[in-house]
């Protein structure tokens, strides 16, 4: 009995608030029976977990989510093949309403500090002594505490409980202390002035720190959301209803009432609402969203169409074939959401950083404490618990949480808005460091539509002949030069014979028994390996103006009959993707397993000055090994069949995608369309992803080790420096804020190409 295939799970998380938060919940997770890999994203707020199905499901991953301490968000009843905005985003309406939430406690809770500032400020004004005055404002400042603070206490004993710590075990202790002290001074004030300590209360700090960090909450929350807008604005693509055929009749239904197999019409003007086949009618239709080509393309009966396409000045009626999460749009939205919610290897550096991160904070608060206490001038127990308090608030291990999440996230969605689907967080920070591409020719830099160009005989046979033949074995074969050999025996009306064991060698030719003759067709070496004598080929070999055609040879029962020229026009924007990828710095190769005039032809219209022709699809995985061995990172370029070695063996496999080929799962990176000058757009966006992302570990990193030795108060005796609390609480408020501000930078990126997104 075959074990049972892993899957791959996502479940939302809730209580999460810093990088500590991510490390205990994936230990948890790995040590579950079951989990083979586990990855959780603080800027998604989502937990992927890769398991054995035998052995654990959702239960046990909740099971281990709330053992760690931490709540499981309620997933969304949708049907499994709908394609809505919460299908695609579920947790989309959790965010929104936990924003609301933010924002209201976080207006609250500054107004309240600042009426207590101006209250205190001007107490004499009020006509009231500073002893009822504090009574007075112990009740909005409890309040406070209580409403608004209290999502921090109880996350922190929470986790307490569970014996660990996190962002929120830092606020609570920081937020109770001051409000805690100032409680003290105002029930007990006799106590206070009794140890020599003036009786100063801190409810206004102890507000504004909570109001503090909830705006910066809101704030990141908002920008979050703004950083996930990608799959949002994917599915926004759709058509939003259908024109459903039943009979004689005609209905609009929504589209997500739509199953495989309904008849629909499509009017002009119109999106195409889901993929499916034309069954009548004829249209030009714009697919711009999917391919970047700026002309609409003719479709006819029996042809594909893809949802969120727009329809032209015809009407038709197609067959649905995929719909919803299915269809090449729901793939699309599936590939962007699993980028997004994916790691990076580079994020291995906070996670190291942020695993003890919080308990150091505490020791270091409590040091502190007890040095200003013993060291300190007089109030000291006012300057040690206000030093302690603003070392609890300044630390901020979010930013390190938030620093390489969000610019994968933010990168990824403008990526595939601009045609570019990356599998995820380690394919993005590769694709940054590539220094070497190679592109494979038919089908990458070529349009991969060959056509006849020439059919020419020798002997007695005469072209219809050859072409006949050679369709007859050609028909077995995927190769596009063996499609263009049955289109063009096609428009000359010719017999379709029948061809007996059909056998392909790859990178070479393709051979079967048509009518009694084994019949070969490929190269030179081909026909010669099958026992055609080498005299008789010369004559075929392609003429010096056609250099850049691909000649295939046909035999019959070892003796040659003839060749045939095909022609694959180069794509418009071959030459400018690889212009592009040299003023980038990068080294551009070109393997084809075409013949060296063809490919040499092809490489010099382009740019490209390293070539070589005549390479099976092994030799150019080794050609990739090559590359490798002596120091380079490369990306290989390829239509994903034929190039699956070399896409295997390389750091970053590119496939080309095309009309429903949009998912290619051998690639780390699929273009849409199949824009060569999407190559340059993959490799300069997650150069600036990593970018960015560097800049956020330096701001997160960097801004902890300045600013908590200044809240510790050890640049006091030298230059009389201390950190209030309320601007700790602002700094670290604007810390997190500034990183995901920073990775939203990203969504202005532009491509090569000049799509828009």
């Amino acid at each position: 009995m075959t074990a049972p295939e892993p899957i791959i799970l996502s479940v939302g998380v809730e209580g999460m608030t810093c990088a500590s938060c991510v490390n205990r919940i994936e230990r948890f997770l790995r040590q579950t029976d079951g989990v083979a890999e586990a990855s959780v994203n603080l800027a998604t707020e989502r937990a992927t977990v890769r398991l054995d199905p035998s052995l654990a499901g959702r239960a046990e991953v909740e099971a281990a989510i709330e053992a760690a301490g931490y709540d499981v968000r309620a997933e969304p009843t949708e049907a499994a093949d709908t394609l809505t905005l919460d299908a695609a985003d579920p947790d989309a309406v959790a965010r929104a309403r936990e924003q609301r939430r933010l924002g209201q406690k976080a207006a609250a809770s500054v107004a309240v500090a600042v009426a207590i500032m101006a209250i205190m400020l001007w107490p004499g004004g009020l006509g009231i002594d500073m002893h009822t005055l504090n009574w007075i404002l112990l009740v909005p400042a409890t309040f406070i505490q209580v409403w608004a603070g209290g999502v921090f206490v109880r996350n922190a004993w929470r986790q307490a409980r569970h014996g660990t710590v996190s962002m929120d075990t830092l606020v609570a202790m920081g937020t109770l202390a001051a409000w805690g002290y100032s409680v003290v001074v105002t029930v007990a004030p006799e106590l206070v002035m009794a140890a020599g300590i003036e009786p100063v209360t801190y409810f206004d700090s102890s507000a504004m720190i909570i109001g503090l960090i909830l705006t910066g909450r809101w704030l990141e929350a908002r920008a979050r959301a703004q950083a996930s807008g990608a799959v949002a604005a994917l599915v926004g693509l759709q058509a939003r209803t259908a024109r459903l055929v039943r009979g004689d009749t005609e209905s609009d239904v929504p589209v997500e009432n739509i199953v495989v197999g309904d008849l629909l019409r499509v009017r002009p003007g119109e999106k195409v609402p889901v993929d499916g086949v034309i069954t009548s009618g004829t249209s030009s239709i714009d697919e711009s969203m999917l391919t970047g080509e700026p002309l609409p393309t003719t479709r006819v009966a029996g042809d594909a169409v893809i949802g969120a396409t727009l329809n032209g000045s015809g009407s038709f009626l197609m067959r649905a074939t995929h719909v919803g999460r299915d269809s090449v749009l729901g793939q699309i939205v599936r590939m962007v959401r699993e980028a997004q919610g994916s790691k990076a290897p580079i994020q291995r550096i906070a996670d190291r950083v942020t695993e003890g991160f919080v308990p150091l904070v505490i020791v270091l608060a409590a040091v502190t404490f007890v040095a200003w206490l013993l060291l300190g001038p007089e109030p000291a127990l006012t300057l040690a618990l206000v030093s302690a308090i603003s070392v609890l608030i300044i630390a901020c291990p979010c930013a390190m949480g938030l620093a390489t999440p969000t610019a994968v996230m933010v990168g990824t969605g403008r990526a595939a808005q601009s045609g570019v689907l990356i599998r995820g967080g380690a394919a993005l920070e590769m694709a940054g460091r590539v220094d070497t591409v190679i592109f494979d020719k038919t089908g990458t830099l070529t349009a991969g539509r060959p056509a006849v160009i020439a059919v020419r005989p020798v002997g007695v046979v005469d072209a219809d002949q050859v072409l006949r033949l050679a369709a007859a074995v050609e028909r077995g074969s995927e190769h596009p030069l063996a499609a263009a050999v049955v289109v063009e025996a096609a428009r000359r009306a010719l017999p379709a014979d029948e061809a007996e064991g059909f056998e392909a060698i790859i990178g070479h030719g393709v051979r079967a028994t048509v009518g009694g003759q084994v019949v070969l067709v490929g190269s030179g070496e081909f026909l010669i390996e099958g026992g055609v004598g080498p005299a008789d080929l010369p004559p075929l070999a392609v003429p010096g103006t056609a250099a850049a055609r691909t000649t295939v040879f046909v035999a019959a029962d070892a003796v040659a009959l003839g060749a045939i020229d095909i022609d694959d026009p180069i794509k418009p924007g071959a030459a400018e993707a690889v212009r592009a990828l040299h003023e980038a710095g990068l080294l551009v190769h070109l393997l084809s397993g075409d013949t060296p005039a063809a490919a040499g032809a092809v490489a010099a219209s382009v740019g490209i000055e390293s070539v070589r022709a005549g390479v099976r699809p092994a030799d150019k995985a080794e050609h990739v090994k090559a590359l490798q061995a002596a120091g380079h990172v490369v990306a290989m370029v390829g239509d994903g069949i034929n190039d699956a070695p070399a896409l295997a063996q390389a750091d970053v496999g590119i496939a080309i995608g095309s009309g429903t080929d949009v998912a290619i799962e051998a690639s780390d990176i699929t273009l849409i369309g199949g824009d060569p000058r999407l190559v340059a757009s993959a490799i300069a966006l997650s150069r600036r992803t990593l970018r960015v992302i560097r800049e956020n570990l330096a701001w997160a990193f960097g801004y902890n080790v300045v600013l908590i030795p200044v809240a510790m108060g050890l640049f006091y005796p030298f230059f009389g420096l201390r950190l209030d609390p309320m601007l700790a609480a602002a700094a670290m408020a604007f810390s997190s804020v500034s990183v995901v501000l920073n990775s939203l930078r990203l969504r202005g990126s532009t491509a090569p190409t000049g799509r828009r997104p």
